[in-house]
């Protein structure tokens, strides 16, 4: 009797102590997820009238919405532009500045810098990057003889462009969470791959990356979040142009809710975009997680 008291107020002291992150959880993600959901089910209501309850209507209307596969198009290049680019720039920059190298700590602060940035402020920055006419690209460009690009206002480029922005906001805070997993690596085991005459390529594949797949499953969730939830460079580069070529989901949503004046039909795409991202983790964790070694 005495233990099971004890097993009860062990239990019950566990349930407070996750109380403040379900309270967290519940008001923060799950209450705002099933009403975005219940409000998809919905048209918004005009002068005064209520919203009318017309079931999957707005979701027949999505499937039709020409402009949606257009930026779901645009999300699906922006993300494989810049995931694995990034990830793959992040790694390499965290083994570089690892290693031992005259002024290794300025060189982490340099690619680490952009990360510390507002998006704003940086978006302000390549937006004078790519400035048709004073912009530093085009005026590099132009001293070699080359003609300038409308970077911004190309629908060729424009995308690109964006994808360029991300790739150098992004690498330097994945950068971090690789280099910290590097110098938790015991250093006995590149001592043992020295005596075994292991070769450095090999004791990477073999050592390094497979001590590392835990870092690359959670850098790779948080790049999958942060090739959706795109607005801020967005609103200020390009607002989604030319002719939505740098449009993207989450900007979609934003023009619906607040331009378009049409919360409803932005809560479909917004249930849309959350069933995308839990197929996806869901996948990601069910094929990576065989492949990880957690310590």
């Amino acid at each position: 009797m005495v233990i099971q008291n004890a097993d009860r107020r062990m239990q019950i002291y566990g349930a407070l102590l996750l109380l403040p992150a379900a309270v967290l959880l519940g008001t923060f993600a799950y209450l705002p997820t099933v009403s975005t959901l219940v409000n998809s089910l919905f048209l918004p209501g005009f002068r005064g009238s209520p919203p009318e309850f017309v079931g999957l209507e707005n979701y027949a209307l999505l499937i039709e919405d020409r402009t949606f596969w257009r930026v779901a198009r645009n999300n699906l290049i922006y993300a494989l532009g810049t995931i694995p680019t990034s990830i793959a720039l992040a790694l390499g920059m965290a083994l570089f500045v690892n290693a031992r190298l005259p002024g290794r700590g300025f060189v982490r602060m340099a690619y680490f810098t952009p990360t510390i940035l507002p998006m704003i402020a940086a978006a302000n920055i390549w937006m004078f990057f790519y400035a048709p006419q004073i912009g530093l690209f085009n005026k590099i460009l132009g001293a070699l003889g080359i003609s300038g690009v409308n970077w911004l206002g190309d629908p060729s480029v424009a995308l690109g462009s964006v994808i360029v922005m991300t790739i150098w906001k992004e690498a330097g805070f994945f950068m971090i969470f690789y280099l910290a997993a590097l110098q938790s690596i015991p250093p006995e085991l590149k001592e043992a791959s020295d005596l075994e005459g292991t070769g450095r390529w090999s004791f990477f594949w073999r050592v390094t990356f497979p001590l590392l797949m835990p870092t690359t499953l959670f850098v790779l969730i948080n790049a999958l979040i942060n090739a959706v939830r795109v607005v801020d460079h967005l609103f200020i580069l390009t607002k989604g142009g030319p002719n939505n070529a740098t449009n993207l989901l989450l900007y979609y949503v934003y023009e619906n809710a607040f331009s378009f004046f049409d919360r409803t039909y932005a809560a479909t795409i917004t249930v849309v975009i959350l069933l995308v991202l839990a197929v996806v983790a869901t996948v990601k964790f069910t094929i990576l997680d065989r492949r990880t070694h957690y310590q």
